[in-house]
């Protein structure tokens, strides 16, 4: 059974809507928790972005967390806080990034064992994997018959004073890690979140990392089919001008989808509050190639209200993880928060967020007094289930008070078509299922259809709709995009 997401874009006829829009749904924080990891030990003398890896390993029960910090920067290191109100930041050349590892059992409680692979200022008491890889990015990969090869990460082995460049290792276990091996070809800037994982479809890895183009920062892609050798990176997403730059974007499949998780950063006017800033927002693709913005300008995590040094430990700057599905089945969005702006004085902590699965963004109505319309492009009709998520949109209840929650389909051969007999709205029954899913049911069973291409047109009202999912498959483009019609 297929589950369509509606911020899907391939799935809608934009000719066919109306008084609907899409709303970028927040996870919400653990306010209980927050912030599960801060800046603790001598050896984090700035976390500053940390571009968090949380992974769940079943075979080990827990949760694994890989994060970028500086080891060294002096400015950060010899400035305490009274002067740090006086001045802002100063960036040395000698500063070095470093990857560091925490452990959780519940994915609350961290700690930061002690390693004993990396000597800092004389000792290897510490948590840190590597010195000197920055942005790096880490995956568990089961479908790699080598057990050593079971963790793969990429990185950018920066070391002050000499050549940067970019580099994979290899992990059986998550903790010990072979030496970084060099890239045999290429080697981009990359200063962000490299962060790789497995395309089915195409049969190869990909990497999501980041180069300089036209004065701003690029989102990139790379494919490898052995995670030794990568493609010379290209572009897959840019933002808007100065003012909305993507930082990082960790990209994760869900479903037939990939959908990105973009740090923005605003610059371009220092009068702007949020100059310096960074927002998160959601990305899709249905071809990891080619991203774009789910809703422009949402934020999916919002910084809390606030600025440095006063202000909450997620003020001033968000960088996201991948989501990370429980055993309990409860997903979850880990970020690193940072109290400060980008280029100045901050802490940066390790926080979460709880996310409902499918529901991460849904078409509401763009005002509350009137009913929303939409339709899909051509479905092909496998069989005879159909099923929305849906939930009542609260602020169209508030603009009709007693405003029912409800929701009417259509099925049409094509949007601007008559119904097929029996397929009308006057012919359907909306009923509540399980998880939110509500079944979709005519006159005459869908079945009847089997075979057939469809649109499906629905009519919401007081309601928000986030998927579609069926016997059914997408079959069909708008004709003037190119595509060939049956």
């Amino acid at each position: 059974m297929e589950t369509y997401l509606l911020l899907d874009r391939r799935l809608l006829n934009p000719q066919a809507m109306e008084n609907i829009r899409l709303e970028v749904s927040q996870p919400v924080k653990d306010e209980v928790h927050n912030p599960l990891s801060t800046q603790d030990q001598p050896w984090e003398v700035r976390i500053d972005n940390g571009y968090p890896n949380v992974l769940y390993d079943p075979a080990a029960g827990g949760y694994r967390c890989y994060y970028t910090l500086f080891i060294e920067d002096e400015d950060s290191r010899s400035t305490d806080a009274a002067s740090r109100l006086t001045r802002d930041y100063i960036p040395r050349p000698d500063r070095a990034p470093g990857l560091a590892y925490a452990w959780s059992r519940d994915g609350i409680h961290w700690e930061k064992p002690a390693l004993n692979r990396v000597t800092w200022h004389g000792s290897k008491s510490n948590n840190l994997i590597f010195p000197f890889a920055h942005g790096t990015g880490v995956m568990i990969d089961e479908r790699d018959p080598d057990p050593a090869r079971r963790y793969k990460l990429v990185t950018k082995m920066d070391q002050p004073g000499k050549e940067a460049y970019m580099a994979v290792s290899f992990s059986g276990d998550g903790v010990d890690w072979c030496e970084p091996i060099p890239w045999p070809e290429y080697n981009p800037p990359a200063d962000s979140h490299n962060l790789p994982f497995w395309n089915e479809e195409a049969g190869c890895y990909m990497l999501v990392s980041r180069i300089w183009k036209d004065g701003i920062r690029i989102t990139t892609l790379s494919k490898s089919t052995d995670f030794l050798h990568w493609s010379e990176p290209q572009e897959t997403l840019r933002g808007i001008g100065f003012e909305n730059q993507i930082y990082a974007m960790p990209v994760f499949q869900w479903g037939n989808l990939y959908l990105g998780l973009a740090s923005m950063i605003h610059e371009g006017d220092r009068g702007l509050e949020d100059f310096d800033q960074v927002d998160l927002e959601l990305t899709w693709a249905a071809d990891p190639e080619k991203f774009d913005f789910v809703a422009a300008g949402q934020h999916l995590i919002p910084r809390s209200p606030g600025s440095y040094p006063d202000g909450p430990f997620d003020c001033g700057c968000i960088y996201a993880s991948l989501p990370v599905m429980t055993p309990e089945g409860e997903l979850w969005l880990y970020y690193m928060g940072g109290n400060g702006r980008h280029t100045n004085w901050r802490e940066t902590s390790l926080a979460r967020a709880k996310w409902e699965a499918d529901k991460f963004a849904a078409l509401v109505p763009r005002s509350g007094e009137r009913e929303s319309v939409l339709a899909t492009n051509r479905l092909l009709v496998e069989g005879g289930r159909l099923e929305i998520l849906a939930d009542p949109y609260e602020s169209a209840r508030k603009s009709l008070a007693g405003m029912e929650f409800r929701i009417e389909a259509e099925i049409s051969p094509f949007w601007n078509t008559e119904p097929f007999d029996g397929f009308s709205y006057h012919d359907s029954r909306v009923e509540p299922g399980e998880g939110g899913w509500y079944s979709i049911r005519f006159e005459k069973g869908l079945e009847s259809l089997k075979g057939q291409k469809v649109s499906l047109k629905l009519r919401l009202h007081g309601a928000k709709a986030w998927a579609i999912r069926g016997d059914i498959a997408l079959a069909g483009h708008r004709l003037w995009e190119g595509a060939a019609e049956e």
